[in-house]
């Protein structure tokens, strides 16, 4: 398996190394779990379905992976245990289940059965038959993962009646995307089918030195587009919000029926739906009395070599505007700006940019906006129903808007954070959006300021900062916000001598001559890599393991002379 995943080059993708730090500063979580439900109605084999699972993760040996720290640098390695692939007859309380599936090098299983019978909390959970996450379902999702151990993968199959199933698959976000749902889809339809599934062209480990090798080349040309662009605004203006969030939370959603009036717009305009969906939003928040808007954006970059690869292949980057003219106008001009973005859309932001700290989001607006081009996959003999926006329980920033397209038309919901933004103030961001494009589709031309929106009025004016700045929350956030305290005092350490170490480490990482001892380690552009290289330098030279939360409270060099100094 390790020939077919690294293949002569085992370095974590810029992606994977940066959701890894977010990980061991416990900013992630729940949030990186994603959930992939599939009902199957009529004579399902359960042992063709169990080893078209078993197939799948053959060929895509990347959801057998797990992620390690070796002398400075994140390496994608091959797990010890392989991802546990399980039956359940859940469909009475005396029914049988079967354990773990395990997978061998071969690609086949074996079913281990026991005794145990499913419950009647589990029953009544899942005999509705309804794909979301609820009673066993929602156990699943909520199991932490560990990137060190693994496995980051878990396969379900639960039998709700003898001719009703779901398939439920939850993966960590490290090792799985939106896309990565219908190429696993289309896997396992055509392997239940009877089908041989053929080698992928390259291997991940291929895959995550090109891309490296093409960010190194791009990253002079982003820092410069970037520069003028990226302020870091954390603050936000919401009906409803006391205050904005940057931090992973456990989060609640509202379905948002976005009809074809965004289809209807996007033809007469000549933009794709995204591009319309978009730029309403920030039409949205600008009405809500933000004059600057910034939403990030969850941009694929996939390419031709990887399109049929399971893995993570997005980056998150900002699309930022100032709201005027016509929405024709207007809209125009965010395709304009997503087109120069999609120039560097494989550069993470913090590597082009100092003063970014690891968090879950970048803005506490953000949108994931997958098109599927394609029909739902076929399995032989069965009726599938895929909830292709299955929700994990948590959100990572204030308001998320995920949308899928098909050629059904958009699914899309609104994912919030309920402790900064009620229920009802986001049933009110989605009927404001919805009667929004209500407005555009009659009037695609009409200036911004006559569209239907709430008005400034509408939106209450603040003084509250950010969840997760210093002042409003324990340290322990300030991951989530990029907000670091300012470090320790230069004077905190009384070894001058031992400053001196971490100063050097420092300049030899960072690539400088001089730092000073309360300079901020992001803000002197450092980022994910950054953390990881300081900890192996710290620990191979002065046998010191250094916690991660130092770069959360004091990422200084006094800070961190501080915690060596107490670990001694």
């Amino acid at each position: 398996m390790s020939v077919s995943l690294i293949d002569g080059w085992d370095r974590a993708s810029l992606a994977q190394h940066g959701m890894w730090i977010t990980e061991r500063m416990g900013a992630g979580g729940r949030v990186y779990a994603m959930p992939l439900a599939v009902r199957f109605d009529g004579p399902l084999d359960v042992d063709a379905m169990l080893a078209a699972c078993a197939a799948v993760v053959e060929r895509h040996p990347v959801l057998a992976a797990t992620l390690a720290e070796q002398d400075g640098h994140v390496r994608l390695v091959p797990g010890e245990a392989p991802p546990p692939i399980r039956f359940e007859d859940v469909s009475a309380p005396s029914a049988g289940a079967f354990g773990d599936v395990s997978v061998p090098s071969g690609g086949t299983f074996e079913d281990v059965s026991t005794p145990s019978g499913a419950t009647s909390g589990e029953v009544s959970a899942l005999s509705g038959g309804a794909c979301g996450p609820s009673g066993g379902i929602e156990a699943e999702i909520s199991r932490p993962f560990d990137l060190v151990t693994g496995p980051l993968a878990r396969f379900t199959l639960f039998r709700l009646a003898p001719a009703r199933h779901v398939l439920q698959l939850v993966a960590h976000h490290a090792v799985f995307d939106g896309m990565s749902k219908d190429i696993v889809l289309r896997d396992l339809a055509a392997a239940y089918g009877g089908s041989a599934l053929p080698p992928l062209p390259i291997s991940y480990g291929e895959a995550a030195r090109a891309e490296q090798d093409r960010v190194a080349a791009g990253l002079e040309g982003a820092a410069e587009f970037w520069r003028p662009r990226w302020h870091d605004d954390q603050d936000l203006l919401l009906p409803g919000a006391a205050r904005p969030s940057l931090r992973a939370a456990p989060g609640e959603i509202v379905d948002l029926a976005l009809g074809g009036e965004a289809a209807g717009v996007a033809e007469r305009l000549g933009l794709t739906r995204f591009e319309v969906v978009l730029a309403a939003l920030h039409t949205l928040l600008h009405g809500y009395g933000n004059d600057r808007v910034a939403v990030a954006v969850d941009l694929s970059t996939r390419t031709e070599e990887t399109r049929d690869h399971v893995g993570l292949f997005v980056n998150e980057l900002p699309v930022v505007s100032t709201p005027r003219g016509t929405f024709a106008e207007f809209a125009r001009s965010i395709r304009e700006e997503l087109r120069a973005v999609y120039r560097y859309r494989e550069v993470p932001l913090a590597r082009a940019l100092g003063g970014i700290s690891p968090r879950t989001a970048l803005t506490p607006v953000s949108v994931s906006y997958r098109r599927r081009s394609g029909a739902d996959p076929v399995f032989p003999g069965l009726d599938a129903s895929v909830d292709w926006t299955a929700f994990n329980g948590a959100v990572r920033n204030t308001l998320h808007l995920q949308v899928v397209e098909s050629p059904d038309g958009l699914a899309a919901r609104l994912q919030f954070n309920p402790a900064v933004l009620s229920r009802a103030a986001c049933e009110s961001v989605a009927d404001n959006l919805r009667t929004l494009l209500l407005g555009v589709a009659a009037r695609p031309d009409a200036p911004i300021t006559e569209l239907s929106s709430p008005g400034r009025e509408a939106v209450p004016t603040r003084d509250a900062a950010p969840v997760g700045a210093p002042d409003t929350a324990p340290a322990s956030a300030a991951i989530a916000s990029g907000t670091a305290s300012a470090g320790a005092a230069a004077g905190a350490v009384a070894d001058p001598a031992l400053l001196g170490e971490v100063e050097a480490i420092w300049c030899e990482v960072l690539g400088v001559d001089e730092i000073r001892p309360d300079d901020d380690l992001f803000d002197l552009g450092g980022h994910s890599l950054s953390i990881t290289q300081i900890i192996a330098r710290v620990r191979d030279r002065m046998d010191v393991e250094l916690s991660f939360e130092v770069f959360i409270d004091t990422p200084t060099v006094a800070g961190v002379a501080e915690e060596i100094a107490r670990s001694r």
